[in-house]
């Protein structure tokens, strides 16, 4: 099995396809240099299989790479910048778990 993510600008989301089927996404607003992450999902049928990390960790460097930073509203995104303190610097001040700074 192979997964892809792909940035989809006109749905405003990420998107994990599995095999050519979607997966999963994670659905942003774009401001101010801002990637405010506001929902994910992974459906039902692929979940267990490590997607939502791999989805999570490919937008997180598309952020970085696009030099903006993001902000986390969404558990799941908030959830892996926590558990992860490689993406910290990319939360916006204020977003950072506090025991990782």
């Amino acid at each position: 099995m192979s997964a892809k993510v792909t940035n989809n600008d006109a749905a405003k989301r990420y998107e994990i396809h599995q095999d050519g089927s979607l997966a999963g996404f994670a659905e942003y607003r774009l401001r101010d240099g801002r990637v405010t992450f506001t929902h994910t999902e992974i459906e039902p049928s692929y979940e267990g299989q490590g997607l939502g990390s791999e989805l999570a960790r490919a937008a997180l460097d598309d952020v970085r790479s696009s030099g903006r930073v993001a902000v986390p509203l969404c558990p799941f995104i908030k959830g892996f910048i926590d558990r992860h303190p490689e993406y910290q610097d990319l939360a916006a001040p204020g977003r950072r778990s506090p025991l990782l700074g």
